[in-house]
């Protein structure tokens, strides 16, 4: 095994390119729980978001089209599963999942003919002054735009949630719906803005994978990256800032175990693998997660 292979700068540098999927579904994940909806179709809508966001890519030969697209086809699956739990009232825990299923057969079946194909290039930022910098500058300044947009929204959601008059009804919203509907607020409009949000989110964060990691199409690519969101908001005690933290830890350990099989440590590849979630299961066990939303998973009746 020669450690000496593995480069710490460019190990870093990864971390952020690996940690920007999960940080985009997360945080969209983070808004719709904290408006009091569990939606567990987080891998539905990003696998979705990512073959939709390949397609108009490839046939447009533009990326960021490519990642609106992706941001509308995850919105659009997400409006399905607002449709079903919040008008006809189904379980949320069970429409989450049938929409994972869901978005895994649809993709399947809309990639088909995308399978072998590359991607158009998505240049990488280099940012003037700031990613000259040593060891800072490469590391930080010289990404590609997503993984710059993906900690904007962050710090916008918790700038909105935190300060915003919409984002205080929101809590309330998640914290308990039938206080919020006796004040005059909307329920099911918060949340179903919320849903879509989150929709696009994980959308965006499917995309990434399809368009920047890849980047090509493949069947089942994001292998669990929607359950490790979920995890996260709950590590995270869903506030915005604690999720980048979870988000780091899963995506350098996803970076150091492939920089380890690539240095020839002696350890089965698959166990170098299973490594980062078995990292998130650890670190979910150990610490302890914040309150939840009150409302969280309860369903709203408007006729009350």
């Amino acid at each position: 095994m020669d450690l000496s292979a593995i480069n710490p700068i460019l190990l870093l540098a990864s971390l952020m390119v690996a940690a920007t999927p999960i940080i985009l579904a997360a945080v969209g994940e983070l808004v719709v729980e904290r408006a009091g909806v569990l939606n567990l179709g987080v891998e539905g809508m990003m696998i979705t978001g990512a073959v939709c966001g390949f397609i108009v890519a490839v046939n447009t030969g533009s990326p960021l089209l490519g990642f609106i697209g992706a941001a509308i086809g995850g919105a659009v699956l997400s409006m399905l599963f607002g449709f079903l739990t919040q008008f006809l009232l189904s379980n949320q825990v069970a429409t989450g999942l049938a929409l994972t299923l869901f978005g895994l057969g649809l993709s399947a079946l809309m990639g088909q003919s995308y399978i072998g194909i590359k991607a158009p290039e998505f240049p990488d930022w280099h940012i003037p002054v700031l990613g000259d910098i040593p060891v800072i500058g490469p590391i930080v300044f010289q990404h590609d735009p997503m993984v710059y947009v993906g900690l904007a929204i962050v710090v916008a959601v918790w700038a909105f949630l935190k300060f915003s008059r919409a984002g205080l009804i929101l809590r309330a919203v998640g914290e308990n719906h039938e206080a919020a509907h006796a004040l005059g607020y909307h329920v099911i409009r918060v949340r179903m803005l919320a849903i879509m949000f989150g929709g696009a989110c994980a959308g965006l964060g499917g995309a990434y994978l399809s368009l920047v990691r890849v980047p090509q199409w493949t069947e089942g690519m994001t292998a669990g990256a929607g359950w490790i969101a979920l995890a996260i908001v709950v590590f995270a005690s869903w506030k915005p800032m604690r999720l980048l933290l979870g988000a780091y830890l899963f995506g350098g350990v996803t970076v150091l175990q492939l920089n380890l099989q690539a240095a020839g440590m002696a350890i089965p590849v698959e166990y170098l693998s299973m490594s980062p979630y078995l990292a998130t299961i650890a670190v979910l066990v150990i610490m302890r997660a914040g309150r939840a939303p009150g409302s969280l998973g309860q369903s709203f009746h408007a006729s009350r």
